[in-house]
């Protein structure tokens, strides 16, 4: 990996990538280091999302890069990961906003659409000529879709959408919104109740997007409400390849494969603070880094830091061969979260009183990190989709 010296120094994860992974990393660094981390803390005191930073993303090839044809990059898993591990420590935001256009928005297109929805999205979706959204999560039910309310009606040959979702990442600013329905139609599943994909142009009369204030956690990023009130499409609109909640299941194991990379790269970003801290700043007449606590504390953070991104190569090289199970994926996203936070809050005790402000990063960090532990599964879920595994016994 292309850490600080000192930290590439103790374990050497370079050496176990080819070469055009680390051209991707290199290149997901560069964009982050350059037009990103120059602005980040600004935009995050400020509620700011840089949208014009989006077609650059495209022409870096960094949208959809996992995706083959139709103008996406055809990278690797571990490319994929590596760009995400870069994005993030930079900011949580930004590799949020891949994994909303590529891992859900454009996946879902991919998987599931039709090739006339394919031709007619991904090309411009990867450019960063138009954005996507996935709107699944409601109100009353982040953690069980199972209870979505959300309904898809027929009308003739149309279809009428109504209901609403919560915590839509870009829905205000999106083109097109790849939406989740329960369908009344007995032509659809078990008793004509089926959960249904639709893509939904966001200028359809109906369908409304209103981003949430009061944000304390990914503040440079937006999330939204979103109503469906007669949303009338027409008959094509549907998703011909999803159908149930395997669909959108589907979608959020991609996202999820991006957070176990990508939560590592902001415990990257955390521990890189606390170590040059560590050596420049002095208490008692040495640095700080000389005395035995201080020490403790970053080989700590080391260790979690390497062990996570072992485990995202790891399933990364299960992914590229077709063998990635979700509860391997729930294994990495549960310890990726929870050790970032954990590398957070280590950091800061090193940084001291300074820690708090915006001069470093941690503090945007854990508070960005709150919300990735939510979000594509809590810890609680995650630790459910294991015990699962583990004892053949679901307590959902």
């Amino acid at each position: 990996m292309t850490l600080a010296p000192r930290i590439d120094a103790v374990f050497e994860v370079d050496a176990l990538l080819t070469e055009e992974e680390r051209a991707w990393q290199q290149k997901a660094r560069a964009f982050a280091q350059e037009r990103i981390l120059p602005v980040i803390e600004e935009d995050f005191e400020n509620a700011h999302f840089r949208r014009e930073l989006i077609p650059e993303l495209g022409a870096a090839g960094l949208l959809g890069m996992h995706l083959s044809g139709y103008g996406c990059a055809g990278a690797g898993a571990v490319s994929y990961g590596l760009a995400c591990l870069e994005l993030e420590a930079a900011d949580s935001g930004w590799r949020t906003f891949v994994s909303v256009q590529g891992s859900l928005a454009m996946s879902a297109i991919a998987k599931y659409g039709s090739e006339e929805q394919k031709q007619q999205w991904l090309p411009r979706m990867a450019a960063g000529e138009a954005v996507g959204c996935f709107a699944l999560t409601e109100p009353q039910g982040g953690s069980d879709p199972a209870a979505m309310t959300t309904t898809a009606r027929r009308d003739g040959d149309d279809w009428v959408l109504d209901g609403a979702k919560r915590w839509i990442g870009l829905a205000s600013i999106a083109d097109v919104a790849v939406v989740w329905a329960r369908v009344h139609d007995p032509a659809f599943g078990t008793g004509g109740r089926a959960v249904r994909g639709f893509l939904v142009p966001t200028t359809t009369p109906g369908f409304t997007a209103t981003p949430i204030a009061g944000k304390l956690s990914m503040r440079a990023s937006i999330q939204c409400d979103v109503s469906l009130e007669g949303v009338r499409l027409p008959g094509d609109a549907i998703l011909p390849g999803a159908e149930g909640l395997s669909g959108p299941f589907g979608c959020l194991n991609e996202a999820r494969y991006g957070i176990v990379w990508g939560a590592m790269g902001a415990a990257r970003s955390c521990l890189e603070a606390a170590l040059e801290r560590s050596t420049t700043r002095e208490v008692f007449g040495k640095p700080i880094g000389a005395n035995q606590l201080t020490q403790a504390k970053l080989a700590d953070m080391l260790v979690e830091v390497e062990k996570g991104i072992l485990l995202a190569l790891h399933l990364g090289r299960l992914k590229e061969r077709g063998a990635l199970t979700p509860a391997q994926i729930s294994v990495g996203k549960l310890n990726s979260v929870r050790e970032a936070l954990t590398i957070a809050h280590q950091a800061r005790t090193i940084l001291g009183g300074d820690g708090i402000t915006d001069v470093f990063p941690v503090m945007r960090h854990a508070a960005n990190l709150e919300s990735v532990r939510t979000y594509e599964g809590t810890d609680e879920i995650h630790q459910l989709v294991l015990g699962r595994a583990l004892t053949g016994l679901s307590a959902f």
